[in-house]
């Protein structure tokens, strides 16, 4: 007898576990990792809310204020008559004026003009600074993965029980200073809140979001393979669920080529000749920017599960990824080249929880002489590749596979660190293998 995978009944089997042990179980921390479009925002809203209907007042704690305003508004369209209180900094622009046409919400830079509200809202930089108050009973961390555990020691007396959201495929949190000296040490300050808290609390119970409703049937399985073989998770539609087509007919280019490949495959790489090349390269930030200006040019639309009839895809559904701020510069000028605007166009950081229905990516190791750490560094491949509703175009240099092989790791060893798995390296082979079946060559004609 074949067991059939319904994602909705798993889904909402994991759900009903996770709000069970937050709403009934006694331990003193819940860890949920969530794999890309898991619907890990709707969780955190769903359990918010039912923790404030269960008479239980709460904080919650992520990491930006875009976040905690994104989190704020989904809180009033599901909850409009519910008192919810957004703690915010002193600054001159403080949060989304979306949240001014909002009746139920409170706004305060003080903690004590939002007490008695059921749920309380900030980033953790501003709880940080909340001092002499009443614990709350039940706290919810979004984004915990991205938390330093230094950020979590500074609110941790705030709370008695806490629910830890995130995804452990992104990257890891961000220091600017260096953490050396505390590698491998159980108190590492530049670690996740949620690596640091397993390691001293390794009975906390732990759930996983098994479905993820962004990523197609064409990408999860890859997605899953190569950045959480721990963890799996499977798309939540089928192949034939989504399909992007052209109502332009090809032009016999590279761009367009490697455009209908990844309508018909969902992936798609445009392999340009190997050189070693400044690390704005300026064939490759082209070759990124005509294959958006031909993707809009040849109308593309797109048909999946959220709309019975086709729906193009607009400038504001398509993102460019890449691994550095003056990549993504020099992308942003190759578009306005072009004439082409709307289009976000940023790092793998800054891109982090977002969704489109079709990315193009810039290979970070596109045109290298080397493969550095942070090059290699598997969640900036995991965001690069996991964005996207219907199709991925990754542009990038021949050479890249024999680049890895080459270039072995020179990075210290240092006593203590679990090594992560799966690293750079395999990720990057897993992907590029897969990528390989979907590659077109091409060499841009002389400017």
């Amino acid at each position: 007898m074949t067991v059939v995978f319904d994602p909705g009944a798993e889904a909402a089997r994991a759900t009903g576990a996770i709000l069970d042990d937050t709403l009934r179980g006694s331990a003193r921390g819940i860890v949920v990792d969530s794999p890309p479009g898991a619907g890990k925002s709707t969780l955190v809203v769903r359990a918010a809310l039912e923790l404030a209907a269960a008479g239980h007042p709460l904080m919650v704690v992520a990491q930006t204020n875009a976040q905690v305003d994104d989190l704020v508004v989904r809180l009033a369209e599901k909850e409009p008559e519910l008192p919810v209180g957004r703690l915010h900094s002193s600054d001159s622009d403080p949060y989304d004026k979306v949240l001014d046409g909002l009746d139920n919400v409170r706004k305060s830079a003080k903690a004590a003009d939002l007490a008695g509200l059921d749920i309380v809202i900030s980033t953790a930089a501003k709880w940080a600074h909340v001092k002499n108050v009443e614990p709350w009973g039940h706290a919810i961390v979004d984004e915990a993965y991205q938390m330093r555990s230094d950020a979590l020691l500074a609110v941790a007396g705030l709370f008695e029980r806490a629910l830890f959201v995130g995804d452990p495929g992104q990257l890891d949190p961000f220091s600017i200073v260096g953490a050396d000296q505390w590698a491998g040490l159980s108190y590492d300050p530049s670690a996740s809140a949620v690596s640091t808290l397993l390691a001293h609390n390794p009975e906390l119970p732990q759930h996983r979001l098994p479905v993820s409703w962004r990523l197609p049937a064409s990408a999860a399985p890859l997605v899953s393979d190569a950045f959480y073989p721990y963890t799996p998770f499977r798309s939540g539609t089928g192949h034939g669920d989504r399909r992007l087509s052209f109502g332009v007919a090809s032009d016999g280019s590279g761009p367009d080529r490697v455009l209908d490949e990844a309508a018909e495959a969902g992936w798609g790489l445009l392999e340009l000749p190997a050189r070693h090349t400044p690390r704005t390269d300026p064939e490759a930030v082209r070759a990124v920017a005509l294959v958006v200006r031909r993707l809009l040019d040849r109308g593309g639309v797109a048909t999946s599960e959220r709309a019975e009839e086709p729906v193009p895809v607009t400038a504001d559904r398509v993102a460019v990824g890449t691994a550095h701020r003056d990549q993504a510069a020099a992308v942003r000028a190759a578009l306005a080249e072009l004439g082409v605007t709307g289009v976000a166009v940023d790092t793998a950081n800054r891109l982090q929880g977002r969704e489109f229905d079709v990315t193009v990516v810039l290979h970070p190791l596109s045109g290298r002489p080397d493969a550095t750490a942070f090059h290699l560094e598997t969640g900036r491949l995991c965001v690069l590749a996991s964005r996207h509703r219907h199709a991925c175009v990754v542009v990038c240099r021949e050479g890249v596979a024999d680049l890895l092989d080459e270039h072995p790791s020179t990075e210290p060893v240092q006593l203590g660190v679990t090594v992560k798995f799966p690293d750079g390296w395999e990720a990057n082979h897993a992907v590029l293998a897969h990528l390989a079946e979907h590659r077109v060559r091409w060499k841009p004609p002389a400017s």
